[in-house]
């Protein structure tokens, strides 16, 4: 792999970065406090093409490579999570996944919209009680006829108060992964009911829901890829997300080091800057250390995606480290803050709140350090 970036990776990643600074970093600490997103900025994303990255332009897509996608995230995760969120579901779990399963007519009908923004897509996999036990989901898809009907309850749902479609998770058939189908379904069919979850630790801009279907009726044009195939989509799907979720952690890690150097540098204490003491340095070397290699374990996914190679270890591996850098960089750049690095005045407290979910979803630390066990032993510690 070339670790020098092309001149179109480089144009992109400061068309990203400058776009950051003046749509996003300016508002996240408000948008924090409101516990919203201003929904705006769902157009202006899609006007950037930054909702299209790897999606042909025949779907109205913007083209481009996983290694793209990855410095896109990597500079939204430094200026809010909450936005990053918005386009590593929207784009990297159904976009992505409707241009690989989808048939010819479900691209034309949902992806030139994702593109463009004028539509949003949730991923409707997490259950009440099945968060990690994907396998084992619960909600039901009844044949009728030429439809389906689709009863249950998803929790935690990324864009699920503002997707126009959802790719629901069901049970079609027996127990177990084989008796799971994907389905796209439109969020405003009778029976589709959402509910925002306030209160949230992190992420808190970000519109995260449950989803209750009560006999929504779907045509069974709607099916996703074959029956049965639904939990082989899912976790292909979550394989590449955690290469963008690990982009991101990336991008907050930086972020807290961006802030903790510049502060350094302000704040004098005992007649001098704290960044003259060896601790404080310390401290910003840890982060700047694990920023790099996070980086670069992430560019290892996106490089094997693009030369067609397996990568879901290496995608675990990534998001494990990646993720567990983002809190501990968080940690770090509060404790050079001080006490101001405890309000939310200053960046690092955000931070750390948005950081410390991202070890949580598209698979827990727990559940990668499994799934990188397996990889190394032939044994699989879920059954």
């Amino acid at each position: 792999m070339d670790f020098e970036l092309g001149e179109s990776q480089r144009e992109l990643r400061e068309l990203a970065r400058a776009w950051v600074d003046k749509e996003v970093v300016p508002h996240a600490a408000a948008w924090d406090r409101a516990e919203s997103v201003d929904t705006a900025i769902v157009g202006k994303l899609g006007e950037m093409g930054f909702l299209g990255i790897e999606i042909p332009e025949e779907y109205g897509g913007s083209g481009g490579t996983a290694l793209d996608y990855c410095l896109l995230l990597e500079e939204l995760g430094r200026g809010d999570s909450s936005v990053r969120g918005i386009v590593s579901v929207s784009l990297g779990l159904v976009g992505k996944t409707i241009k690989t399963y989808g048939t010819a007519e479900q691209k034309r009908e949902w992806l030139p919209r994702l593109c463009s923004g004028e539509s949003l897509g949730c991923f409707g996999l997490t259950e009440p009680g099945t968060g990690s036990d994907a396998g084992n989901l619960t909600a039901k898809a009844v044949r009728g006829g030429d439809d389906w009907l689709l009863s249950g309850t998803k929790i935690f749902i990324t864009n699920g108060t503002w997707a126009d479609v959802a790719i629901i998770f069901a049970r079609s058939g027996g127990p177990g992964p084989k008796g799971v189908t994907a389905f796209l379904v439109p969020t405003d069919a009778p029976g589709f009911q959402r509910t925002e979850i306030k209160g949230k630790l992190g992420l808190r801009g970000q519109a995260t829901a449950e989803l209750v279907l009560d006999g929504v009726r779907v045509p069974d044009t709607a099916r996703l890829g074959d029956e049965g195939q639904g939990f082989k989509i899912a976790m292909a799907a979550l394989d590449k997300g955690r290469m963008g979720v690990a982009a991101g952690c990336v991008g907050v890690a930086r972020g807290c080091l961006e802030a903790a150097v510049k502060y350094a540098r302000e704040r004098e204490q005992f007649g001098k800057p704290i960044a003259s003491y060896q601790l404080v340095q310390e401290l910003l070397a840890d982060i700047a250390v694990d920023v790099e290699a996070a980086r670069l374990l992430t560019w290892r996914v996106a490089d094997l995606v693009e030369r067609g190679k397996p990568f879901g270890t290496e995608a675990s591996v990534a998001k494990l480290f990646a993720s567990e850098a983002a809190v501990k960089a968080a940690n770090n750049a509060i404790q050079v803050f001080g006490g101001y690095g405890y309000i939310d005045e200053f960046p690092a407290a955000k931070y750390l709140r948005d950081a410390r979910v991202l070890t949580l979803y598209e698979g827990t630390s727990q559940i990668q350090k499994l799934l990188i066990g397996r990889a190394l032993t032939g044994v699989n510690a879920f059954v």
